[in-house]
């Protein structure tokens, strides 16, 4: 009796703990204001593409980038091979390109174990722009996504986190995975309404160099293979003075390609999912673990209804309404600041699947090894 009173009350303590997080995401998306369009900042710009295995996709970038409506003269683009086993490097080298495009080949020895990350870090250190730009190599971008997103550069912002979005293929793969990335993107925008910075995508940051150098850059992190997105905003918002922006200016999405195969998928996820390991806020790491063990509850709490007491019914239902109910309600707001063109239609399908895959994803991702463009990463 005792043990099912305990269970009940720690279901009680997850689920409030889930709803609070999810009306603080509301909350949040409450709080984001739509940009003023400023002056394009004085500054150069660099733009970081690092790249590895990318020749389906590396042509239909390079187009996407240089058909910037932006003065050629205030930004430069440095693509960074990361090691392609692929001929992305020979696509890209041998295209015809403007003065200001340049293709670089990471040293073999540069920080082997970093591996994204030391290519950002390498195309940093062979710029000559005082605000930088990381985007991926499989992203298209609207004529306008520069001069959108640096529209969001002031005197106070050290970081800025833009939209991305999936390409929908029209089939229900394509489309679920679009509905729940813009999930995490909805989400992130939140946090960062709240003043809690916690996740965003390299395929559309922003950053000053000198809040870069401020934080030692990826100085601390060379031996991950990740956290050349969430881990060094977190490190801006908390330890210099300046803001960390989300742009809600539709312009400034960048869109790329979903995973091909549910393989492909589980990898992608277990790979975000690595990067709370190395949180170094305690508070959000305790924060996760709890949403992980919420998630883990709607696994459980049907068995325990079963074979223990009905009375687990109660927690299991309200943790289904809660989720479902502020979870439907923060993909709507997202839709109508960010993605007008979201579907909705599959959301209940989507989220009793994202039951299962987060907590598979989410435990490998912290004990096992993770894989990503035919290499192998270990811990």
């Amino acid at each position: 009796m005792m043990i099912e009173y305990i269970l009940l009350g720690t279901f009680v303590i997850l689920v409030g703990h889930y709803l609070f997080f999810l009306f603080s995401i509301l909350m949040g998306l409450r709080n984001l204001k739509p940009t003023q369009p400023n002056q394009n900042p004085k500054e150069l710009v660099s733009i970081i593409i690092p790249f590895r295995n990318e020749s389906e996709n590396i042509i239909s970038n390079f187009k996407s980038i240089i058909g910037q409506n932006f003065p050629k003269e205030k930004y430069e683009v440095i693509y960074v091979d990361d090691s392609s086993t692929d001929n992305s490097f020979k696509i890209l080298n041998e295209f015809p390109k403007p003065k200001n495009i340049k293709v670089l080949s990471l040293p073999k020895d540069y920080s082997p174990n970093a591996h994204k990350k030391r290519a950002i870090r390498y195309g940093i250190e062979n710029s000559a722009g005082e605000i930088i730009i990381t985007t991926d190599a499989d992203c298209v971008y609207a004529e306008n996504w520069l001069s959108s997103m640096l529209s969001n550069i002031d005197d106070e912002t050290g970081f800025i986190s833009g939209p991305v979005e999936f390409l929908d293929d029209d089939g229900m793969f394509s489309k679920l995975q679009k509905l729940e990335f813009a999930g995490l993107v909805i989400v992130g925008a939140g946090l960062i309404g709240i003043g809690k910075p916690t996740i965003c995508n390299a395929a559309n940051i922003a950053y000053r160099k000198k809040t870069y150098e401020e934080v030692n850059g990826f100085y601390d992190q060379m031996d991950l293979s990740s956290g050349d997105d969430e881990l060094l905003m977190q490190k801006i918002a908390k330890d210099t003075k300046y803001k960390v922006k989300f742009s809600l200016l539709t312009e400034s999405i960048v869109k790329t390609t979903a995973s091909k195969n549910i393989n492909e998928f589980y990898h992608q996820r277990k790979r975000w999912a690595s990067k709370g390991l190395f949180y170094k806020n305690i508070r959000l790491i305790i924060t996760l673990i709890l949403i992980y063990l919420f998630y883990l509850g709607l696994v459980i709490q049907p068995f325990l209804i079963l074979f223990i007491t009905s009375s687990f019914a109660y927690t299991f239902g309200l943790s289904l309404v809660i989720k479902l109910v502020l979870e439907y309600l923060i993909l709507f707001k997202g839709k109508n600041i960010l993605f007008p063109k979201l579907s909705l239609k599959p959301f209940i399908f989507a989220e009793f699947l994202q039951v299962p895959y987060i907590i598979i994803a989410g435990f490998s991702g912290m004990f096992g090894n993770l894989e990503w463009k035919e290499r192998k990463i270990k811990r």
